[in-house]
């Protein structure tokens, strides 16, 4: 794993997070060397607030960090992450400011730094709060994997901001650059979506950067098929993303308390507004937490854990993220205490969970997915 980003403009040491002894995944891309050299080419020459958005593990901060940047971002993982490899650069986490990708924005920014995700709800919502803020002296930049930025994406540029081109390609990655207009016309907001949970007389809302923020995924569907009703009293749902199964169980059982965990302040925020539109009265029992996997929550907290674990970090291919909410849900879990797990039958998760737990029982299988519970002995 290579840790030193070194460039003619800087050199940084940056390490993923979790930090991991063997992780072959290093902490920044070619984009993030595109946008750190374009700005040290074309340096910041006015004053006003700098926004960062999307900053993966934080090779944009350390780099613009005596700017005092407002970074924004959806995932506390990138947040810790950032402040992990300020740390380890001799960098003071004051000199930023972290902020959800819900928060309002400063006013009228001097630069605006995007990394362009691929997945488009996110960066729409995001032009959409930036089109409030931003004024024709703004400098907005972004840049993203090549195969990421469609025609479509600049687009979305020009549809909610302004004038919008492209560079040429390096290393696989592209830059956007933008020029907001100074008279945009008024828009409607998209977000959250609404829809309707098959079954039931609920409204499901999806803030832009949850997962099937449309529809019920096939997954979710399974275990909803297959949830155990009446038979533990504190549950976790761990991943939550919009909350729909820990959603179903306040409002089968009346009895259960459910914690809704996700690293996505989005998918926190969907699932307690769904609490809170469709199950008012149950809120009392409902508790919710942005939060890496179980960090720091107590042994005994949860009987029951659900969880539909998701196999990528950002945009890279990983299990270290299941690995990490199997050995949590252990240390967490009382004796008896229960992990439902679902996920597809090609990831192997049984022989995961017999190596933490000695045990794995098959509660239900398809041709896609499987539903898995353990019991800690």
């Amino acid at each position: 794993m290579q840790t030193l980003l070194d460039t003619a403009h800087c050199r940084l040491t940056l390490y993923r997070y979790p930090r991991q002894s063997q992780d072959p995944l290093q902490a920044w891309d070619a984009a993030d060397e595109y946008l750190i050299n374009t700005l040290a080419e074309e340096p910041l020459e006015q004053d006003g607030p700098v926004i960062i958005m999307n900053d993966g593990f934080g090779a944009l901060a350390a780099y613009l960090h005596g700017h005092g940047p407002v970074c924004v971002s959806d995932s506390h993982i990138s947040e810790q992450a950032t402040l992990a490899n300020l740390a380890e650069n001799g960098l003071e986490a004051s000199g930023i400011t972290l902020q959800d990708a819900l928060a309002p924005l400063p006013s009228a920014p001097a630069l605006v730094v995007i990394k362009v995700s691929k997945y488009q709800a996110l960066l729409e919502q995001q032009l959409l709060a930036l089109r409030a803020v931003v004024t024709p002296d703004t400098r907005i930049l972004a840049a993203g994997k090549a195969k990421d930025i469609h025609s479509s994406t600049l687009k979305l540029f020009e549809k909610y901001l302004g004038e919008t081109r492209t560079s040429l390609a390096w290393k696989k990655a592209r830059l956007i650059h933008c020029e907001p207009q100074a008279d945009r016309p008024a828009l409607t907001n998209p977000f959250p979506t609404v829809w309707p949970l098959e079954g039931t007389n609920m409204l499901i809302h999806n803030h832009a950067n949850v997962f099937s923020r449309t529809s019920l995924d096939i997954g979710a569907r399974f275990m909803l098929d297959n949830l155990p009703i009446h038979s533990a009293r504190k549950v976790i749902d761990l991943g939550c993303g919009n909350g729909v199964l820990g959603l179903s169980l306040l409002a089968k059982d009346s009895e259960v308390e459910v914690t809704f965990i996700d690293e996505s302040h989005m998918a926190v925020a969907s699932a307690r507004l769904n609490v809170e539109h469709n199950l008012p009265a149950a809120l009392p029992r409902a508790h919710f937490m942005v939060n890496n996997c179980l960090d720091d929550v107590a042994v005994g907290a949860a009987d029951r854990i659900l969880c539909n674990p998701p196999f990528h970090q950002l945009q890279a291919i990983t299990d270290h993220i299941a690995w990490q909410m199997f050995t949590d849900a252990h240390r967490v879990l009382p004796q008896g205490g229960e992990l439902w797990i679902v996920g597809n039958r090609h990831l192997d998760y049984h022989n995961k969970l017999k190596r933490l737990f000695a045990n794995a029982q098959v509660v239900a299988s398809n041709s896609k997915f499987v539903i898995l519970k353990a019991i800690k002995r």
